[in-house]
């Protein structure tokens, strides 16, 4: 049944109903949103993840 999962005309399909939800002018402005969101999320995990060496290093400084 999905053998060939999404095709082109499906993701056509799903542009045109995003473009009739939520209209042209909202379209970028919530492109724009979700691309500071990912920036961001981005870097909070990349930051977790140097406190997390940190504190790793300091619990055992002899494994470095």
């Amino acid at each position: 049944m999905f053998r060939n999962g999404l095709e082109p005309w499906h993701l056509l399909i799903v542009a045109i109903v995003f473009i009739v939800l939520f209209g042209s002018k909202k379209l970028p402005d919530t492109a724009r949103a979700l691309g500071k969101s990912m920036r961001i999320l981005k870097s909070e995990t990349k930051a977790m993840k140097a406190d997390e060496a940190e504190a790793e290093e300091r619990r055992d400084p002899a494994a470095s």
